[in-house]
C-alpha cells in the first residue's frame, strides 16, 4: 500500500512538472525571428554613454553582444549560472557586487530588464542598455 501511495506521488509529481513546462512554452518569452535592426548601448561607472546599432537575426540578445563582440569595440565577460548569464563587466569596466555592490542591470526600453542576456528575446526596434548600477 505504502508503495502505490509513493508511485502515485512520483506521478504526480512528474505531471505537475510537465504541466508547468508546457505552460512557459506556451507564454514564455518568445523571441522574434528575422531580420532586426536594434540599439545596444552601454552606460558606465562614470555615466558616459556609447552606442552600437546592429542589424541580426538573433533571437536572443547574448547572440547579439556575441556578434558585437566580433564586428566592434563591445566586450562583455560573465559566469554561466543556475539563472543564465551574470555579465560581470562590459568594455572592460568590471563590475563586481561582492566588493561594492556593483553589477551590470540590463534595461529594454528604458525599463530594467526581466530576464538575462541569454533568455532576453531581440525584438526589431528595441532598445537595449548595459547600465552600471550601484545597490544601495
Amino acid at each position: 500500500m505504502k508503495n502505490k501511495k509513493t508511485l502515485y506521488s512520483v506521478i504526480g509529481i512528474i505531471l505537475a512538472i510537465a504541466i508547468m513546462f508546457g505552460l512557459y512554452k506556451a507564454f514564455g518569452p518568445k523571441a522574434q525571428e528575422g531580420s532586426k535592426s536594434v540599439v545596444v548601448e552601454v552606460v558606465d561607472d562614470t555615466g558616459a554613454s556609447k552606442e552600437y546599432t546592429e542589424k541580426t537575426d538573433a533571437e536572443y540578445l547574448k547572440e547579439v553582444m556575441d556578434e558585437l563582440s566580433k564586428s566592434t569595440d563591445f566586450s562583455y565577460e560573465g559566469t554561466d549560472s543556475e539563472y543564465g548569464l551574470y555579465i560581470t563587466a562590459v568594455n572592460g569596466i568590471t563590475a563586481d557586487y561582492n566588493t561594492d555592490g556593483a553589477y551590470w542591470a540590463i534595461y529594454v526600453n528604458d525599463e530594467y530588464g526581466m530576464y538575462g542576456a541569454d533568455q532576453q528575446p531581440v525584438v526589431d526596434g528595441d532598445h537595449y542598455s548595459f547600465v552600471y548600477e550601484k545597490a544601495n
